[in-house]
């Protein structure tokens, strides 16, 4: 996302991503995800952390009186390197 993104189309893609995330993880209940849905699963999960922490920033920065639009996403290293 390298140009300014709405709030609403960032949370219109966490949707997305939330309902493939759900998808995923209900056609496997009882049975082993293949490899390759395994890799899906862990790529839409950091897809999501570095959505949520972009709006996180968009949040700080308006609420600090600058414009979030100039919030960057950051990557998914730097984002899952985070400490809860």
């Amino acid at each position: 996302m390298t140009e300014p993104t709405s709030d609403a189309e960032l949370h219109r893609r966490i949707d997305e991503l939330v309902a493939e995330e759900h998808r995923l993880e209900r056609a496997h209940i009882g049975t082993a995800l293949s490899e390759d849905e395994q890799q899906r699963l862990g790529d839409v999960a950091v897809q999501l952390d570095r959505l949520w922490d972009l709006l996180r920033q968009r949040d700080a920065r308006r609420r600090a009186g600058l414009d979030p639009d100039d919030a960057q996403e950051r990557s998914g290293g730097v984002v899952e390197g985070y400490q809860q």
